[in-house]
Formats: C-alpha cells, sequence, structure tokens
C-alpha cells in the first residue's frame, strides 16, 4: 500500500537521520584505524555513496577526537550548512567518525545556516569536559570537491581530502 499523504523536507531529514543512526547501530565499531577502504565501505553504506563532503567530514571528526582527547561517543556535534551546500553530507562523515548520532542526541543539523561565505561549519563539544573546536570550510572548496566527485574515485577522493591544505579551519 502507497503512502497518500506527502512527505515534508523535514520529514525527510527524520527519516533519513533515523536510518543512518540504524545503519551505525548494525555496522562494525568504527574505529580510529580505520583503513581508506573501510572509510569508503562505511560512508557508502550510511550515506548511500562516497562523494568528496564525507571525507571532509571524517577528516572534521578524527581531529576532534584527537584534538579534544576524547573517545567515540564522547562528542556533541552541532553542524551549520552553508547557502552553497548541496547537502549535509558532511554531517554524515562526522558522524562515523565520532560516533555522534541524531538518535543518541548527540548530533543535530542546525536550523541556522553557517555564516556566508561558509560550506559549513561544525561546532564539537566534549561532553565530559566542556571543550570546543569549531571547524569551517570555506563556500571557497565547493568547486574543488565538486571535481573530485567528477574526476576521481571513492579512494581519490579520500586522499585527496586528507591530504588538502587549508581546506579546513579550526578554531579551539
Amino acid at each position: 500500500m502507497a503512502l497518500s499523504s506527502p512527505v515534508t523536507v523535514a520529514g525527510r531529514f527524520r527519516l533519513g537521520a533515523w536510518l543512518t543512526a540504524l545503519a551505525l547501530a548494525t555496522a562494525p565499531c568504527v574505529a580510529r584505524s580505520q583503513t581508506p577502504d573501510e572509510w569508503i565501505k562505511l560512508g557508502s553504506h550510511v550515506h548511500g555513496g562516497f562523494g568528496a563532503l564525507i571525507p571532509v567530514g571524517i577528516r572534521i571528526g578524527l581531529d576532534a577526537l584527537q584534538r579534544l582527547n576524547a573517545n567515540r561517543r564522547d562528542l556533541d556535534v552541532t553542524f551549520y550548512s552553508g547557502a552553497q551546500a548541496p547537502c549535509a553530507c558532511i554531517a554524515d562523515g562526522v558522524l562515523l567518525a565520532t560516533g555522534s548520532s541524531p538518535g543518541q542526541g548527540t548530533l543535530r543539523v542546525a536550523a541556522e545556516a553557517a555564516a556566508p561565505g561558509l560550506l559549513a561549519t561544525v561546532v564539537i563539544r566534549h561532553r565530559k569536559t566542556g571543550a570546543i573546536a569549531r571547524y569551517s570550510i570555506s563556500s571557497e572548496w565547493l568547486p574543488v570537491l565538486l571535481e573530485l566527485n567528477r574526476s576521481r574515485d571513492p579512494l581519490g577522493r579520500y586522499e585527496a581530502v586528507m591530504a588538502a591544505d587549508q581546506l579546513i579551519r579550526v578554531e579551539q
């Protein structure tokens, strides 16, 4: 039987968040020592593909774990999407790396937008210590990231994002 009522954008996001949390609950435990191939497999499983924005989130999440001296699931994440961002893909990468999730109430996509000129802002707080790191990605990176999606395979995207200098600005 088909659904007869239209699904709102907010409803799709809640459904997507629930499905993401469900996928993580059934996925193998994510550790800091994941190989690039394992990150690609997890990202594809949870997000439905592995574009260049997923490893941006993984990179942010791994940095936050180290910078805030945290274990997985110790972090609270708020994601602010920029006006030019195609979707909140970066948030899925952060979810994979940190274990924060909408289902646990430790990852949320804010209704407010990132500041003008930013593709995204990710604010990560250590739940026990209160320490905070704020990550920003300039909108100037969007054409570069979209070109990676067109010109490279998932491993090439992962490697290029992990090696990109000045991709992410961090304030602590």
